[in-house]
């Protein structure tokens, strides 16, 4: 047996033999499919395995320890449990298995000693056998294997420098190694060019997928332009744009000049009421404008049919880049813990800590505004257009976010897929940069897609009968980011996405200009590997995984006929919105103005534009806008649940979701960031794991209290059963689905169903008990807990959940919810407190 300097001497003998091996078994293991039990990739090799290896499993993948062999190839580590089925040689190749990794998805190693814990790097050196191996990811994953004690140590310190060697990022050209890796082979690249894409989503690539998406709209004013077909108008927006039947192309050309970066006016959903969203960067004042260049902006702003345009400020109310990257490195640090330098937050300072990391304020802040546009689309006869200085961060967000929360078919697998194309690829935003994946841009690096994945997640979080795709899908998508090797987030824009699957290089001359020139014989390059999209779910995932990315949902019910190209028929709105034609308004911070550089070429004296207004006590002063935005805020909740088809008609499924946005309501995603936290926080061996982590014996001690005083009101019921008093039933309150109760106090998990549909109809009564003590015992580890999805169908009680609220019913998806007024000051959450 090795020990001490002997093993650290021996180990650094191994190390060079590494890359030796690597190349001496990528020409045996070329064509191989199954080395060692583990089912490998066209030129994968395996650099080191490991046996008698146990894993620890998740609290979704059901808690425990499973025995297999550990390997580490030059591309993932991956475990292969000792009874699991045998690879298929004749499937398809998966990139990745149930229980690996890929190395560029691993952040740090960490080896575990029976007194110690060390940071495993390419040149620190072991001084002791590691008992357990914790390797932590980007995408907050945490992975924990326990070596049994008749593994050699040789093989357990060289799979640990193996794979500390292996995953460490030396150079930013590494990612394209660890793409020739993947997909580099000449089988993969033969099997990737055979691969048809998904033909059920939109892929917005064409002129007739946007024509396409048009049509399903409604948007029959609109027409699809190339007119930036070779980029030369802009560079960061794709090569079709839409825009008015009326603006001719030669006259559009004239527009770009005046928008930052290019990104003028352009359309992207229309409402079946019949407003229109737009999306454009900020305007350059110091460009001369002549007359026909204002009035093709102004044609392209004010739609083809409305006449009120409402421009909707994102700068100022919304999370920048730096802030959102801040928020999610801290929100990693207090989710994942560091083992290596035992330094963890108090159970008690764990809530407040969520709250400073502002991760969650930041969620509400982009759902409010996504909000607030799409009360006003609703209203229809006018056009909302959403600027950004650069127009490809928030405006992808908050556009998104109105369609998911106003369109059903965005909340499909399929449409989802499709929008994200529509609103995020093709628009421009910078995956590349953002996501970092060479880490050699930190100033550029901002997860605004993974907060865009939360909102949405909050949104199926109060709403899950609406949506057709689920969080297994949302989760799949997230973890897919951090992944180098797709297509849709290795660019910042559809031009280099096109010059890298096409090699384009750019040639000059003074007739044509900049013209992009296919280099020949490009295609045939080894160290440039085919990248296919990430819609491709069936390289990443099994069958039986995707088959759990969408639900059973109602059908929609096909748009009404369009009346005069608008569906609204709301008197209310007709007159709220009695406004001069040709207005222009500025929504910022919840308030509507006129100032005098919006539209940028109007001056001060110009007639027909509406002056500034201020706010005024009553609602005569306010003006129309706010006056509608108010109607929709300030609502009369309902007295009772309705039902799917009530009094008047069947629910409109175009009517926006809008989420409750107060502190108790906004759960944390703890599917996601949770997963690996009791990992990091609880190491235990296999004779340890019957004790649960303090958390769920928390919970498991209230869930035991609740049950009690479910069956004391149940008894009490039927004891009075015989004799009931004639008392007149209350209507339900619409926050009953929140499971509050009179201590306001917050739980970590759900309640049960029946104990929530008891104390729905009789208070409960406290539990008897001979000793005036409730036994505090937790039950066995093995015990299933509630999951988020078993969802309450109300209660009168006031208890709020943070993590996974099944309090938030079905009934919700069958009524509306409306954000508080904009000018209210909304009382400050410290965040929940966990119940004493």
């Amino acid at each position: 047996m090795l020990t001490g300097s002997k093993t650290t001497f021996k180990v650094r003998q191994m190390l060079p033999d590494v890359k030796e091996r690597m190349l001496s078994q990528s020409s045996v293991n070329a064509r191989s499919r199954d080395v060692f039990g583990l089912r490998c990739l066209p030129g994968e090799c395996v650099l080191q395995r490991t046996v008698m290896v146990r894993k620890k499993l998740t609290a979704r993948e059901g808690r425990g320890w499973i025995s297999g062999t550990l390997f580490c190839t030059h591309f993932r580590v991956a475990f292969v449990p000792q009874d699991g089925p045998k690879p298929d040689d004749n499937a398809d190749p998966v990139l990745l298995g149930d229980h690996d990794v890929a190395l560029a998805s691993i952040e740090k190693v960490v080896a575990v000693g029976p007194n110690r814990t060390k940071l495993v790097t390419p040149n620190s050196s072991l001084k002791f056998t590691p008992e357990e191996l914790v390797l932590y990811c980007r995408d907050m994953r945490v992975m924990c294997f326990l070596f049994d004690r008749l593994t050699p140590d040789a093989q357990v310190i060289e799979i640990t420098y193996t794979i500390a060697k292996t995953y460490q990022p030396l150079q930013p050209g590494s990612v394209l190694s660890f793409q020739n890796v993947a997909l580099g082979s000449v089988e993969m690249k033969q099997f990737l060019s055979n691969r048809r894409r998904d033909t059920h989503m939109n892929w917005f690539d064409s002129a007739s997928d946007w024509e396409q998406e048009l049509e399903r709209c409604g948007a029959t004013s609109w027409r699809v332009s190339s007119v930036n077909d070779r980029f030369e108008m802009s560079t960061s927006l794709s090569r079709f744009i839409v825009v008015p039947h009326k603006v001719l192309d030669t006259e559009l050309k004239k527009s770009f000049s005046h928008f930052n970066e290019g990104r003028i006016p352009r359309w992207c959903w229309r409402h079946p009421r019949g407003s229109d969203l737009l999306r454009m960067s900020s305007f350059q004042n110091n460009i001369y404008h002549e007359k026909d260049d204002i009035r093709n902006l102004e044609m392209v702003l004010f739609g083809c049919q409305s006449s009120l345009c409402v421009v909707v400020e994102l700068g100022e109310e919304l999370p920048s880049p730096a802030d959102i990257q801040l928020a999610h490195s801290r929100l990693r640090a207090l989710c994942l813990g560091d083992i290596s330098t035992s330094v963890s937050v108090p159970d008690d300072k764990w809530l407040s800590t969520l709250e400073n990391t502002h991760w969650l304020d930041y969620i509400r802040s982009c759902l409010r505004k996504a909000s607030e546009v799409a009360c006003l689309l609703r209203s229809g006869h006018l056009t909302v257009a959403l600027q950004e200085v650069e127009d490809r961060d928030m405006s992808c967000m908050v556009s998104s976010l109105v369609q998911v929360m106003c369109d059903p078919h965005c909340r499909t697998q399929h449409g989802f897929q499709g929008l994200l194309q529509k609103e995020w690829v093709m628009a421009g935003h910078r995956f590349y940069s953002r996501i970092n994946y060479h880490r050699d841009n930190d100033k550029e690096e901002s997860p605004v897609f993974l907060l865009f994945l939360d909102c949405v997640w909050q949104l199926w979080f109060q709403f899950p009968s609406r949506f057709q795709l689920t969080d297994d899908f949302l989760l799949a998508l997230h973890d897919s980011v951090h992944l180098p090797l797709f297509s849709t987030f290795l660019a910042n824009c559809q031009r280099e996405r096109c010059k890298r699957s096409q090699n384009l290089g750019q040639s000059y001359t003074p007739v044509n200009g900049w013209r992009d020139v296919l280099s020949p014989d490009s295609s045939s390059d080894a160290s440039d590997p085919p990248l296919p999209p990430v819609w491709d779910w069936a390289l990443q995932y099994s069958q039986e995984r995707q088959d759990r990315f969408t639900q059973p949902v109602p059908p929609t019910p096909p748009l009404q006929p369009l009346l005069n190209g608008n569906l609204n028929t709301n008197p209310e709105a007709h007159r709220l919105i009695d406004t001069i034609p040709g207005s222009v308004f500025l929504l910022s911070r919840g308030t509507f103005t006129c100032p005098a550089n919006l539209p940028p070429w109007r001056s001060n004296t110009s007639g027909i534009y509406k002056k500034s207004h201020r706010r005024a006590p009553s609602s005569e002063g306010v003006p129309g806008l706010e006056r509608l935005l108010k109607a929709w805020a300030l609502a009369e909740f309902p007295q009772s649940i309705p039902s799917t088809f009530g009094p008047q008609g069947p629910l409109d499924p175009y009517e926006p979701l809008l989420p409750l946005l107060m502190g108790p309501c906004m759960g944390l995603w703890r599917e996601c960031y949770l997963r690996g936290a009791l990992h990091a926080q609880a190491f235990s061996h296999p004779f340890s794991t019957n004790q649960p982590h303090p958390v769920e014996r928390l919970a498991q001690e209230v869930q035991q209290l609740k049950d009690k005083l479910a069956q004391a009101s149940s008894s009490t019921n039927t004891n009075t059963s015989t004799d009931p008093p004639t008392v007149t039933p209350k209507p339900r309150r619409t926050d009953t689905n929140l499971n509050r109760s009179t201590n306001n106090s917050t739980f970590l998990y759900p309640t049960s169903r029946t104990a929530a549909t008891a104390a729905a109809h009789k208070p409960a009564l406290p539990p008897t008990s001979t000793n005036n003590q409730t036994s505090r015992t937790p039950p066995s580890a093995s015990a299933p807990l509630s999951r988020p999805g078993n969802r309450d169908t109300g209660s009168t009680n006031k208890h709020s959940f943070l993590f996974g609220n099944s309090s938030v019913t079905e009934a919700r998806a069958a009524r509306r919810y409306y954000p508080p007024p904009t000018n209210a000051k909304l009382p400050k959450s410290n965040g929940p407190s966990l119940p004493s």
